[in-house]
């Protein structure tokens, strides 16, 4: 039984997620340059040529710079819902039809001998999704872009073994800082990204005994840092009574290879 992960890459430069099982091997996002793509599996030990598909959570270049590349590159086929095929086509290049398959929001589909649930959140894109994934009574809960954690968001993502979420933002630091203040306000808001203090609530209400491992993802390079992050969430968690290790995350170096089980 093996359900194993990387974080690729993480922020606003670029996010791709790798996950495998027994018989699946799919990346999410590539929102990277191909070469730069390569560059990342190469790191952690993994060809992409015998990747299976790609899943796709929305069309912001930060999430599928890379897509259309690695795609044609590797025969890949590519997942994604409807609203989002239309939203991002014209930036990804010629994809052959046979290689086009919609995943719809708030779906259930099996590739193999893993289950991934699609479920929509709160982000200024199409109709943006993010997935967990299920293999042999492991959970993983890949959780970024999303201006707010709804209760409907945390029911489908609770008490899972691992967690990507989004720690985007000191707000402090957002506040002070150059950003104009319409951007300001875009990232505050419902539809932005969800801060560390925000992270930090949505992981009390969610995490589970079986939570074994937290990676604080999607920080921003100009609002945030990894220590300020780690203490900002930490502190909520500790004053929850809650002792969890979290895990650093990083734009252009992948994570490690984590065994779920």
């Amino acid at each position: 039984m093996t359900l194993r992960f990387s974080v690729l890459a993480s922020g606003s430069t670029g996010n791709a997620f790798y996950i495998e099982s027994n018989k699946e091997r799919l990346l999410v996002d590539a929102g990277l340059s191909g070469k730069q793509m390569d560059l990342l599996f190469d790191q952690i030990n993994i060809d992409p040529a015998n990747l299976t598909g790609i899943l796709v959570t929305h069309e912001h270049s930060d999430h599928i710079k890379g897509l259309g590349i690695m795609a044609r590159k590797y025969n890949l086929p590519i997942y994604a819902n409807e609203k989002t095929w239309n939203a991002m086509e014209h930036s990804i290049g010629k994809i052959t039809l046979d290689q086009k398959f919609t995943f719809n929001m708030e779906e259930v589909k099996t590739f193999q001998d893993l289950d991934i649930e699609s479920f929509g959140v709160s982000h200024d894109a199409a109709e943006p999704m993010f997935y967990t994934f299920h293999h042999e009574g492991k959970k993983v809960a890949l959780v970024t872009d999303l201006g707010y954690v709804s209760e409907r968001i945390k029911k489908t993502v609770e008490d899972a073994d691992a967690y990507i979420f989004e720690a985007n933002h000191d707000v402090g630091m957002l506040r002070m800082g150059r950003y104009p203040w319409n951007v300001k306000r875009r990232i505050l808001g419902d539809s932005g990204h969800v801060s560390n203090e925000d992270c930090g609530l949505a992981l009390t209400d969610i995490i589970s005994n079986r939570t074994k491992r937290i990676y604080l993802a999607h920080l921003s390079l100009d609002n945030n840092m990894k220590d300020l992050a780690r203490m900002s969430v930490d502190s909520v968690l500790q004053e929850r009574g809650i002792n969890l290790d979290l895990h650093d995350t990083d734009p252009k170096m992948p994570t490690p290879l984590y065994d779920v089980g």
